[in-house]
């Protein structure tokens, strides 16, 4: 496979050739990722429901903190994106050094923080007794691993937004085999339980995150690290706020949704919140197509916004989001039987409860998934053109008002118990989808938001 898309081919290429090259290494590489959280759940559910329980009840204390990090990494990738669309090659590496700076300073700092307040926040979301233990001694350790993380991702984010998926690929490949091979070592074998699974995602982290820094100051790729292009630069440091900052915000709020989600699932017991936990995590996998539809939609129309092309910026896009939404709608319907969701969620839990919930839960996510096509590919273009501040409003708004409201209405008018939970999900998704998508056909997506010379 060709490592990378050059310039030209994004900006004038064939459109479907470019946004499967871009996009079926981004799938790989999000599959990757998933597979840290998935292979901790597969060997949890061998320890047992108590173990799979804490690290589902804290994992999103943890996104949140990923999360609002995130948006250094989106404006990385969105803003050197512009920069290379409009040929403006020297500003693009001074800003990809810019954010890592930003990135490194994020990491530490929150990575501190959060393991100080570990016993807190565990307290906080109502956890007791040996789950408490097992959570609080999860976070702390599993946070150490924030800086690799974010060097690996300022890693992707400069490749992707060159054109070059393959390479960030084959880097959280290496990561993932790491963890498959220490998670059953460190959990079963010396019997460190959620210690070792939270120092097996650590380790594999560590390791590609040294690879991922020496390559980034390979001075032969286009954009790379260089000490004298770290100090800051007024114009380019309110860019990183104006299109990182928003991104932070929505994706950090969304996560402190989910964490409102994660207390009142705990509400039903420790079976219902296993059950929660399975079901994100499969349903993660199933919009890894979507996810990496969205990324390559981001890039496309970033370099061509850069470049001022923007019809071809809105021929990527409905290009993408219909791809998206075919191939869901498709497998959706497959993962929806109940024979077939049945039997993946038995993958991760031998608790007929928690079977039974889990695949209760992943048929009515599947059968809806279709919508994350529209949403992720919309996300994916105002991302691309700046315009991050609607991604804002619509992630608060996805999990505050459209989630929780549901959820409320589900639970105190319709009593549907447990269900509420699975039903809030799906409809948040829809309502979110409809209305980016309103928002994309007032056209707004246009208007600059990146200053460039």
């Amino acid at each position: 496979m060709k490592q990378n898309l050059d310039r030209e081919e994004i900006l004038s290429g064939n459109m479907v050739k470019v946004i499967l090259m871009l996009a079926i290494p981004v799938v790989i590489n999000s599959f990757l990722q998933t597979m840290y959280n998935l292979t901790d759940t597969f060997w949890l559910g061998k320890l047992g429901t108590t173990e799979l329980a804490a690290i589902n009840l804290v994992t999103p204390v943890q996104n949140m903190i990923i999360n609002f990090g995130s948006g250094l990494t989106v404006a990385a990738s969105v803003l050197i994106s512009q920069y290379l669309g409009a040929r403006q090659d020297d500003d693009a590496k001074s800003m990809a050094n810019q954010i890592f700076a930003c990135a490194m300073i994020f990491s530490v700092t929150c990575g501190v923080l959060c393991a100080v307040f570990a016993p807190n926040i565990v307290s906080w979301l109502g956890a007791e007794g040996d789950t408490f233990l097992k959570s609080k001694t999860y976070l702390q350790l599993v946070i150490m691993d924030m800086p690799f993380l974010y060097i690996v991702n300022m890693y992707v984010a400069i490749h992707q937004a060159t054109g070059d998926t393959v390479r960030p690929m084959l880097l959280n490949l290496m990561g993932i085999l790491i963890n498959m091979l220490l998670d059953p070592i460190l959990m079963l074998v010396l019997h460190w339980g959620v210690s070792g699974a939270a120092l097996a995602t650590v380790i594999a982290k560590a390791i590609p995150a040294g690879i991922a820094f020496v390559m980034l100051h390979n001075r032969k790729n286009l954009i790379y690290l260089e000490l004298s292009m770290l100090r800051f630069e007024r114009e380019k440091l309110k860019n990183i706020l104006v299109v990182g900052l928003p991104s932070a915000i929505g994706g950090s709020t969304m996560q402190l949704g989910f964490l409102l989600m994660s207390k009142s699932v705990f509400s039903y017991g420790t079976q219902a919140m296993a059950a929660y936990g399975i079901g994100n995590k499969v349903n993660g996998l199933i919009s890894l197509p979507s996810n990496g539809i969205g990324a390559a939609t981001s890039i496309i129309v970033g370099q061509n916004c850069g470049a001022k092309q923007f019809d071809r910026a809105a021929k990527g896009y409905k290009m993408a989001r219909n791809m998206s939404v075919v191939f869901l709608f498709v497998g959706g319907r497959i993962l929806s039987m109940q024979a077939v969701s049945t039997a993946i969620v038995s993958i991760f839990s031998s608790d007929p409860q928690v079977i039974a919930y889990a695949a209760d839960f992943l048929s009515i996510m599947a059968f809806w998934c279709f919508t994350n096509g529209v949403h992720d590919a919309t996300s994916g273009l105002f991302r691309g053109s700046g315009h991050t501040l609607v991604n804002m409003g619509i992630d608060i708004a996805r999990l505050w008002i459209f989630r929780l409201g549901t959820l409320y209405i589900c639970e105190n008018f319709l009593m549907l118990g447990v269900r509420s939970v699975w039903f809030s999900v799906v409809i948040s998704n829809g309502i979110a989808a409809v209305v980016l998508y309103i928002l994309y056909l007032f056209g707004f997506w246009k208007k600059e938001v990146i200053k460039k010379k």
